[in-house]
Order: C-alpha cells, then structure tokens, then sequence
C-alpha cells in the first residue's frame, strides 16, 4: 500500500525496516550517543534518544508492524547525489493514518547537521502526492510542539505553498518530553486544495 521508497530532487526516502537499513547506523543516528541529539528530539514528542542497540531494534520491529497494518509509514531520510552527507542518514519521517477519518499526520526529525536545508518541506511534497493520489485520504495535518519556531516555519511554507491553512493552537494538546502537557499548532490541508495547486 505504501510505497517503499520515494525520492525527490534531493532526498531518498526509504521504508525504515530491518532490510533497508543498518540497524548500528541507525543506532548511532538516534542515540544518546548522537551529537545535538537533546535539541533534535526536543520538540519530538515519543521520541526519545535510544540508550541501546535495543531500543532501536524494538524501534524498528514496531515500524515494521506498523507498516504492515496500514496505520503508519516510516521512513529514513537519505540526502541524493550532489547533496553535502550523501547517502547518509539524516533523520526520518512518517505518515500517520486514521482511515476512519480519511486523515494522515505528517511527522519527521533531522539530525542537526541537515538542518536549514528545505528538507522537511521538500519531503511533505512527497507525502502529500501520496496521501492524496495514492491512499485517496481527504486531509493532511502538520502539528508542531508551541515554542519550535524552526519547524513552524517549515509547515507554514509548505501549507501556504498548498492552499492549506492554520487551524489554530491546540491547547495541552500533547506531552512534552518532560511528561508535560504542551501546546500545539495545527496546519492541513484538504485534498481539493492540493489539487488546485499542485
């Protein structure tokens, strides 16, 4: 249903499963071990650094059951050819779905060296040409943690660049890496929308 790899101009995006990926590499990537991995999953809620080679197997493990329902699409994000850290592992990605309500959730991390590159936005293109003309889904939602302006601004770029809009802040609408509640913001975008403007 969903498909294992997608690429765009300057990404690979490819089905995080024990068979695409090295599963010590993605260790060291999403360890606490990773340099700037405290501001990486600080606005990541659920995401915590893996202490172990374990936690990344069981990490993986469940994406893969994951896949296999049909409730969610991981991904690790891979800098193409010609980019600075080709071939590397820069972060990872996902989409949600709620088949009840015809809805995806567009979620991603980079690691830092691969911030302030467009990436997050380039990869929401992808996702939304999936959700939309693939798995027929009627809406797609970006929320970010109140406070991570840097994400905020990715959203909003490529919201606007689809006709979508700003929902609103949602309070205490998640918990934060400190088992807060936090507040959000909402961003969608309807499927007519992304096809008036694709």
């Amino acid at each position: 249903m969903f498909p294992r790899e997608l690429e765009t101009d300057r990404l690979r995006l490819e089905r995080l499963s024990h068979e695409t990926i090295d599963l010590e590499s993605y260790y060291r990537a999403c360890s606490v071990h990773e340099p700037g991995i405290e501001e990486v999953v600080e606005y990541v809620p659920g995401f915590e650094p893996h202490r172990h080679p374990k936690e990344t197997r069981d990490f993986v493990d469940r994406a893969e059951r994951q896949w296999d329902d049909g409730e969610r699409a991981e991904y690790i994000v891979r800098p193409r050819e010609g980019e600075s850290g080709a071939g590397d592992i820069a972060g990872g990605t996902r989409l949600d779905i709620d088949w009840d309500k015809r809805t995806a959730d567009l979620g991603i991390w980079l690691r830092t060296a691969f911030w302030g590159r467009g990436y997050a936005g380039e990869r929401a293109r992808a996702f939304l040409e999936v959700a939309f003309e693939r798995l027929d889904l009627e809406l797609v939602q970006a929320v970010c943690l109140d406070g991570n302006e840097r994400s905020r601004r990715a959203i909003e770029k490529y919201v606007a660049e689809f006709g979508g809009t700003y929902e609103g802040r949602l309070r205490n609408w998640m918990v934060g890496s400190d088992g807060a509640p936090v507040d959000c913001h909402r961003y969608t975008i309807r499927a007519d929308e992304y096809f008036e403007h694709r």
